[in-house]
């Protein structure tokens, strides 16, 4: 019965029933024996799953000129009836001086490499090289923003617990919905997004994050948190998201910390996102940030205990994405007609640079760097 309850809830769009906190298997759960896998080849494959999903590869980039931008492609599956998937590109301007620059495009005839490596659509590439170190990301879907980037990973990837993945549902042997992210924490990023004044040079630092809601989104996540920090010697990544009630209102936490060559710490019970200081949107109700903390905590290789903090105020916010608004129709027929489901994206990146203070096994060493965050909320 909870099975076919929650097959009418995906069609039909409508809120789950409560199936408590036991109906979620946290990759906490796989994290507790082994912390976290460094990925292989296979763990870079597109799912491509041909049930409800959301599956999204996205570029976070933080240029030497001081500009941040985004670049992904989402793949979007409703019910096993319709496949949609779709570009997009967001570029923050240094210090505010021109207005964030948005493009979102359907693209067409989207498909795969033979081992589903590598994206392909009319005018969209996302493609892995051979050596599986680097993405080339070519786009001319938009004239406002023509993208041709090389993202190559200085350090390795991750995703934590054996398979990276969340399960969904009453029958831990037949869960109904998955959640995963794969990470890239620390990237080099080359070549530019060419826009109507002129091209961007985005030569600087990148985070590459693959991930997979094999399910609903809103059914999966009521909020999130997403952390993206960048300084010469770290990078410092996070995802934390909160489950609906229908889950027990459960806090799923991945993320790590990457050096130059290695992983310092990765996995999930020891990382933790606060916002110390928030402040009521009047147009919504959801409580923004204006102060936060983030926490990591883990061990080498070696077994040595790794310990790392950023905190600090956000500053004036980048943008506020009401999503119903900005995201393609595909989303909207996810996610349309719940009752309480109202998503916006709060994005910062403090003007007043941040630092991270990381203790490796009581060497303690504290670096600026820059920091790009998200909270979400969805319901």
């Amino acid at each position: 019965m909870n099975w076919l309850k929650q097959q009418v809830a995906n069609v039909a769009g409508t809120q789950e029933p409560i199936y408590g906190p036991s109906a979620i298997q946290s990759v906490a759960i796989q994290a507790e024996k082994n912390p976290y896998t460094e990925l292989e080849k296979k763990d870079l494959k597109w799912a491509a799953m041909t049930s409800t999903c959301v599956e999204t590869q996205t570029f976070y980039l933080m240029a030497d000129s001081g500009h941040i931008g985004m670049a992904q492609v989402i793949y979007s599956n409703v019910a096993g009836i319709h496949t949609t998937c779709q570009f997009n590109t967001k570029v923050f301007y240094p210090q505010g001086t021109t207005p964030n620059l948005w493009s979102s495009d359907a693209l067409d005839s989207p498909d795969f490499d033979s081992e589903k490596l590598s994206f392909h659509a009319d005018g969209c590439a996302v493609t892995l090289s051979e050596d599986c170190t680097s993405y080339t990301v070519k786009s001319v879907t938009n004239e406002a923003s023509i993208v041709n980037l090389t993202i190559t990973r200085t350090a390795p990837g991750f995703h934590v617990g054996v398979d990276g993945k969340s399960y969904f549902g009453t029958d831990p042997e037949r869960p109904w919905g998955s959640m995963r992210h794969a990470f890239w924490p620390r990237c080099r990023a080359e070549g530019s997004i060419i826009t109507k004044d002129g091209p961007i040079d985005f030569k600087g630092r990148a985070f590459f994050v693959h991930a997979l809601q094999g399910m609903k989104p809103h059914h999966a996540a009521a909020k999130w948190n997403f952390v993206d920090f960048q300084s010469p010697t770290y990078s410092a990544v996070m995802m934390e998201y909160t489950t609906p009630p229908s889950y027990g209102s459960t806090i799923v936490n991945v993320g790590g910390i990457a050096t130059d060559g290695a992983i310092l710490c990765a996995g999930s019970g020891g990382n933790s996102v606060e916002h110390t200081k928030v402040k009521k949107d009047s147009a919504n109700d959801w409580t923004e940030p204006e102060d936060v903390k983030f926490v990591w905590s883990g061990q080498t290789k070696e077994g040595k205990p790794v310990n790392a903090k950023v905190e600090g105020s956000l500053g004036q916010r980048l943008d506020k994405v009401d999503v119903m608004e900005k995201v393609p129709g595909f989303i909207k027929t996810i996610v349309g007609g719940v009752a309480g489901t109202k998503p916006y994206i709060y994005q910062y990146s403090p003007q007043q640079k941040l630092s991270i203070t990381v203790n490796i096994d009581g060497v303690e060493k504290t670096e600026e760097g820059e920091l790009f965050t998200e909270a979400t909320f969805i319901s």
